[in-house]
């Protein structure tokens, strides 16, 4: 049986970081009712083709399904706080004051179930100088300092791509909201739960932040991490034709210099130490550079990983569909879409054979508006075509 199995969650969430939390939910067995307005998540806009169905929107809704609500008519917010009784966790992340303009707010959501549990995730939480900034991605990121630390020396800092801040969020919001579902299942009482994104991803800083931790702003560093740690270009010449290599013991060093064919090295004093490595880092930069260039990015994976250097090719996004190791992992699935036929979507990254619910498409817009209402609320098929020729449902 699915985890979550018998939780239900009202998902209020658009584009990422509240459609990644209740998605992880979703996967564990939740059934997560996404509450859209009249057009939709605007997630399901970000397309680069109009004509296709958004691989973004897909990415971060799958196990859900779709009720369309116009809330900014009284009828509209009527149901939801209707609906509000049969669920256990009520989750938005929409920008500051919305869900107050809306009428929708913890304290409403409380009066009409006071068990409940409402995570809110917010780029910089509801209080505090920044509390009324909006927020994406790229600007927690930048308010937790990860551009500052990124790049090369003396140069300007830089974008990090992956969206961590989105997803680490709202990863870090179902853990909270999980914890507090036990709390509740003790003490029958709800909780209001508050993410920043800007916090959240300051959290992961914690560790490259430990060299001026406080005192001074850390310094950009490249792609070097000491000798003869760093990213080498491999034979191919294409732009992602590299490997990464991290020796972070003695004993990796030493099997390094072996699979380089250079064992005379663990023996030369200008090498003995992690320190003396960086003092005389150059040299070894070059000797690497050397030995990747004659090999492609993934011989050069194999000799150093499978003789126990930690070492990886440079994987772009093409090479993790073709992958090996992730394509016998099945990380990556295709699942039926209603509309859009076969679609690939990531699971769980996270394996639980035994807690998880199986892997579903994400719904199209309002297809359970019906079957939703009908079964929380008890409505007729009389009752569904009023509101919905009303434009109180779609």
């Amino acid at each position: 049986m699915p985890a979550l199995d018998g939780i239900r969650v009202l998902d209020m969430t658009q584009y990422e970081a509240g459609t990644s939390c209740t998605q992880m939910l979703g996967w564990m067995g939740a059934d997560v009712v996404k509450v859209e307005s009249p057009n939709g998540d605007p997630g399901r806009g970000v397309t680069r083709d109009p004509s296709k169905i958004s691989q973004y929107f897909l990415n971060y809704n799958s196990n859900k399904r779709s009720v369309v609500l116009d809330l900014r008519k009284p009828e509209g917010r009527d149901l939801l706080l209707r609906m509000a009784p049969n669920y256990h966790v009520f989750v938005e992340n929409y920008g500051p004051g919305v869900v107050e303009r809306l009428g929708i707010d913890y304290d409403a959501m409380k009066a009409a179930n006071p068990s409940i549990i409402y995570a809110r995730v917010k780029g910089f939480g509801t209080w505090g100088p920044y509390a009324n900034y909006n927020s994406y991605d790229w600007v927690a990121q930048a308010s937790a300092g990860t551009f500052s630390i990124t790049g090369e020396p003396g140069g300007p800092p830089v974008m990090v791509q992956p969206s961590f801040a989105d997803s680490g969020t709202g990863i870090q919001t179902a853990y909270a909201i999980l914890a507090s579902y036990i709390r509740m299942l003790r003490t029958g009482e709800g909780e209001l739960i508050e993410a920043s994104m800007q916090e959240a991803v300051t959290f992961f800083m914690k560790t490259a932040g430990l060299a001026a931790w406080g005192e001074a702003p850390q310094e950009r560093i490249g792609n070097r991490r000491g000798a003869p740690s760093g990213i080498y270009q491999c034979k191919g010449g294409g732009p992602n034709d590299y490997v990464f290599i991290f020796t972070a013991t003695s004993t990796q060093w030493d099997t390094f210099c072996a699979v380089i064919g250079q064992p005379e090295l663990c023996d030369d004093a200008r090498f003995a130490t992690a320190a003396a490595r960086a003092q005389n880092g150059q040299f070894l930069y070059d000797l690497t550079g050397e030995w990747c260039l004659q090999r492609s990015k993934y011989e050069a994976m194999h000799e150093m990983a499978g003789a126990g250097v930690p070492c990886s090719a440079i994987f772009d996004t093409l090479d993790l569909f073709q992958d090996p190791h992730l394509v016998e992992r099945q990380l990556i699935h295709t699942i039926q879409h209603t509309t859009a036929g076969p679609v690939k979507v990531f699971r769980n990254p996270v394996l639980m054979p035994e807690s998880q619910a199986p892997l579903k498409a994400a719904p199209t817009l309002g297809q359970h508006t019906d079957e939703v209402l009908a079964s929380d609320l008890g409505l007729a098929s009389a009752d569904l075509d009023s509101l919905r020729s009303n434009g109180i449902i779609g």
